[in-house]
């Protein structure tokens, strides 16, 4: 992950996705999107996990 590269919250990445957010906040969590969280913050995804998952190369659990 680049420092200069953009992060995204979590209702971005899941507008993206077609999902809910609270499925991506899941994947974060389950391990399957990388993500970091500043202290006391909410989760930012690299905007290079985005673009693994919608190409193909995401482990989440797809169901919902």
């Amino acid at each position: 992950m680049d420092r200069r590269e953009g992060m995204l919250r979590s209702g971005e990445v899941a507008k993206i996705l077609g999902v809910d957010r609270h499925t991506v906040v899941k994947w974060v969590k389950e391990g399957g999107i990388r993500a970091v969280r500043p202290l006391g913050g909410r989760y930012r995804i690299p905007e290079s996990e985005v673009r693994r998952i919608l190409e193909g190369g995401s482990n989440c659990d797809q169901s919902i």
